[in-house]
């Protein structure tokens, strides 16, 4: 069965300094015990020019406006992107918004991880009396 989910971009009200990448400036990836995390830096598209969706474990980003005027002459962007979500994802709690800054976050909560306490196995007796038959 075949199920995509779109997920609206919401934009931050709050201004907060974010950290610039540290390497290519575009997008940054986080996998932890907790979250699946993407950092994407789309700064001239608004969130209406933004679609995420998911799709058998895979996130799919595309960015696009049409032609605008610019000091240079016309101007068109577009970005496409996709991740594979780990297997541990639950995709209905997949999440994203823009910030101020123009940086697209998307987060993907974890599965919780189930342990159980380490318990001591007794023998059963009359299974072990009959080994020693």
């Amino acid at each position: 069965v075949m199920r995509m989910q779109t997920i609206p971009v919401e934009k931050e009200e709050c201004l907060w300094d974010w950290p610039l990448q540290a390497h290519d400036g575009i997008v940054k990836v986080h996998n932890d015990e907790d979250k699946f995390e993407v950092h994407l830096d789309v700064p001239f598209f608004t969130p209406k020019e933004i679609q995420v969706t998911v799709q058998n474990g895979l996130v799919d980003i595309h960015a696009e406006h049409e032609k605008r005027p610019g000091h240079l002459g016309d101007v068109s962007r577009s970005i496409s992107r996709a991740y594979q979500l780990p297997d541990d994802v639950n995709e209905t709690l997949v999440r994203s918004h823009l910030t101020p800054r123009g940086i697209l976050i998307i987060t993907a909560i974890k599965k919780p991880h189930l342990s159980w306490p380490e318990r001591v196995v007794l023998f059963d007796k009359a299974w072990v009396g009959k080994m020693e038959e």
